[in-house]
């Protein structure tokens, strides 16, 4: 799939994340209505699916990654849109198939986008910060080797 492909599923598994906070809901019912009103090609469904369904799943690990990089913030205190990013691009990294540095790229233009500038400069820092403090070797160990304890139907 082309960059530019993998970019617009990101964005779309983004909004589909963020809808899923905003109304809390089984993920892939949501999904089903999403996907009625979005156009993409089928690889970008497929990705944007797999990204939004793997975050969901992951929701509580991926939180407690956010609230550890950011100083006296709780995560459920970050704008909802900043949240959804932040999990979506740290998902993606844990998962280690693209490099950190392009998620962290496209995580800061999807908040310059749908957010602020000030909340692309908060993306970045949190993680950039989270990327160092992985352990060398962990190319693919993150919070979602841990067993999983979210649910699929509501945000946390």
């Amino acid at each position: 799939m082309s960059y530019s492909l993998r970019s617009k599923a990101r964005e779309f598994a983004m909004q589909m994340l963020f809808q899923w906070e905003m109304s809390p809901q089984d993920s892939k019912k949501l999904a089903a209505t999403f996907w009625r009103g979005a156009v993409a090609s089928e690889d970008a469904e497929i990705f944007a699916d797999q990204l939004f369904h793997a975050t969901v799943r992951t929701v509580k690990d991926l939180d407690e990654t956010i609230e550890r990089h950011c100083q006296n913030w709780r995560a459920d205190r970050i704008a909802a849109i900043d949240r959804a990013i932040l999990r979506l691009a740290l998902h993606e990294i844990a998962v280690g198939k693209t490099p950190a540095r392009t998620v962290i790229n496209e995580a800061v233009k999807l908040a310059k986008k749908y957010s602020s500038d000030d909340s692309a400069a908060f993306v970045n820092g949190i993680l950039d910060a989270a990327v160092k403090a992985r352990p060398k070797n962990s190319a693919h160990r993150t919070p979602h080797n841990k067993a999983k304890t979210a649910t699929d139907s509501q945000p946390s």
